[in-house]
């Protein structure tokens, strides 16, 4: 029985790499859906590289970015795990808040309460990390059971307009994942 890995994505340069870990998880023995928030998938549908459908191709699953309606079934499988890469710090201080007004929100905000296994991998620059807020909401999620990769062998902030995608840890990411 093959287990299921949401890769959740918010607007960072790093998602539009998102075959990179959907490609490794898969190996890996994961089934990888892609849930974005609305400005990734905005991105991701005006990529003319690697677009939506390049992501339901790999996946075999239809990419969310926004709620269904109730009456609507889910068209995913439940997840077994979450991936939350790359997180901004836009999304850090909201999940931290248990704010939900997105499905990427909501699906990791809920995770916490279902004891759903969460790692995720930020992408935001220096300035943006020292803001006292981004210090406080890695805390909260890290204090909540989430794997929050930031510092040592996660990610560490560049100075602001200086990131380098080639040296984003995706495999950081991977490897503190639980096993498929």
């Amino acid at each position: 029985m093959t287990k299921t890995l949401y890769v959740i994505a918010c607007a960072a340069p790093p998602a539009r790499r998102l075959h990179i870990p959907i490609s490794a998880a898969q190996k890996a023995g994961w089934d990888v859906c892609a849930i974005l928030t609305p400005s990734a998938y905005r991105w991701a549908s005006e990529d003319t590289e690697r677009g939506i459908e390049d992501l339901e191709e790999l996946t075999g699953h239809p990419v969310r970015w926004q709620y269904k309606l109730p009456s609507q079934p889910d068209v995913l499988p439940s997840a077994d795990a979450m991936l939350v890469a790359p997180l901004t710090s836009n999304t850090v201080n909201k999940w931290a808040a248990g704010i939900s007004d997105t499905l990427a929100l909501g699906l990791i905000t809920e995770a916490i309460g279902m004891n759903i296994p969460l790692v995720a991998l930020p992408h935001w620059n220096d300035a943006q990390g020292r803001h006292p807020a981004v210090g406080r909401s890695v805390q909260e999620l890290r204090d909540a059971g989430v794997k929050l990769l930031l510092g040592g062998d996660g990610f560490t902030p560049h100075a602001p307009r200086h990131g380098n995608l080639d040296a984003y840890p995706w495999q950081a990411a991977l490897d503190a994942l639980p096993a498929a």
